[in-house]
């Protein structure tokens, strides 16, 4: 199977135009194939008889693949640089062959063409049509192949190596995944086709915790985050844009969430309007809504339209995490657990004690850069650590 485009992984075969005994000339259209782009022909790389075909009509095969054999002539085999005693079988119907010169024997020796990278690379996500068709019966995505070793070109996955692998995972035990987990899944597939990266800035937390302690009610550590990220986006809404073709849509509204665990998943709950309401005034609902995100029984006005998302992934004691902005949005904030460490006081000359969290910005790179992610969360850290402006 020759390479026939520079993505082009494998390829079905449709329709044998020769048949086995028959003479053809060099450059003679044997195969006829089809590729995810087009349908186009296999030629002949040398003038004989076709002496077989290896391969099945409707079958895809990948780049490289012997297709059949041809018996050339004499007068063939010194033109392709193969000359030897009597005629040469096993002239591959595919890869058109080029001579070279090697540097040690002198002699001419055949060399395939297209190649662009070796046959067992690894990393290649190509699928061919007839795996997709496949996978949507079953109900698959590209993302549930990741277990599969491919032994196609460029490590590609075949048909043969999925239901390979279909077959061994019936020999597994299996459970059925939550209505909630597969939406998770879903939601995260169709974030991660945009480019993500992320940033992180350490911010001392005694003057919140102090804030805190005096506060009733006492508003959650999130809630710190997420009217100092509202209150930083009302100043600048930019960085919260989504990038939709060569426009980038600003929000109309800045409308936080918050990331909930309940049972299986993570709930989001919305407060509306956060930049428009103190940290006082905001702290009964965000409890309310954690309550009901618990019970997945949250409303659907306190639901969906976000422009960016807060979690504290600190209440599992992670000091440290890159969360994935939801497929709608181009934000999310974390905040790690807090942890005492110390602090260098240049007034005092001396090292004190802090209660420090780390804070994390990952964002849509084709939107935001890391200077403007920088400044952003440069600027939501100063908001907390002045609790009460919040």
């Amino acid at each position: 199977m020759p390479q026939l485009g520079e993505s082009i992984a494998e390829a079905a075969i449709i329709h044998f135009l020769v048949q086995p005994g028959d003479s053809v000339k060099a450059d003679q259209d044997l195969i006829e194939v089809e590729t995810n782009k087009a349908t186009m022909s296999v030629t002949s790389p040398c003038s004989g008889r076709v002496e077989k075909f290896s391969v099945l009509l409707n079958e895809s095969y990948a780049v490289g693949t012997v297709l059949g054999q041809i018996e050339a002539t004499q007068e063939e085999t010194v033109r392709l640089g193969l000359d030897g005693p009597g005629p040469v079988k096993n002239a591959e119907a595919g890869p058109v062959s080029r001579p070279e010169i090697s540097p040690r024997s002198g002699r001419v020796q055949p060399t395939v063409r297209g190649l662009p990278v070796p046959a067992n690379a690894k990393g290649a996500s190509y699928l061919s049509p007839r795996l997709k068709a496949r996978m949507d019966e079953l109900g698959l995505h590209a993302a549930d192949l990741a277990g599969i070793a491919g032994s196609g070109a460029a490590g590609r996955v075949t048909v043969e190596d999925f239901e390979k692998f279909i077959a061994h995972l019936e020999k597994q035990r299996m459970s059925k995944a939550s209505s909630m987990r597969v939406a998770v899944a879903d939601a995260m597939r169709r974030s991660w086709t945009r480019p993500l990266a992320t940033v992180g800035l350490p911010v001392a937390l005694d003057a919140l915790l102090a804030h805190r302690k005096s506060s009733s009610p006492k508003p959650g550590p999130a809630l710190y985050a997420l009217r100092a990220l509202a209150i930083a986006l009302a100043e600048n809404s930019a960085p919260a844009g989504r990038l939709v073709g060569s426009k980038i849509v600003h929000p109309s509204s800045i409308d936080v969430g918050f990331a909930v665990e309940a049972e299986d998943g993570v709930l989001v709950p919305v407060i509306r309007d956060a930049d428009k309401k103190s940290l006082k005034d905001l702290t009964q609902r965000y409890n309310e809504l954690v309550e009901l995100a618990r019970q997945r029984k949250l409303p659907a006005e306190a639901t969906g339209g976000s422009i960016a998302t807060v979690t504290n992934y600190g209440t599992f004691g992670l000091i440290w995490a890159t969360p994935i902005p939801l497929p709608e949005q181009t934000l999310v904030l974390g905040m790690g657990a807090g942890r005492r460490v110390p602090f260098w006081d240049e007034a005092k000359g001396q090292f004190l004690p802090v209660t420090e969290s780390n804070l994390t910005l990952s964002f849509d790179h084709r939107v935001l850069d890391g200077g403007g992610a920088g400044r952003l969360l440069t600027r939501v850290a100063d908001l907390m650590l002045k609790p009460e402006t919040l």
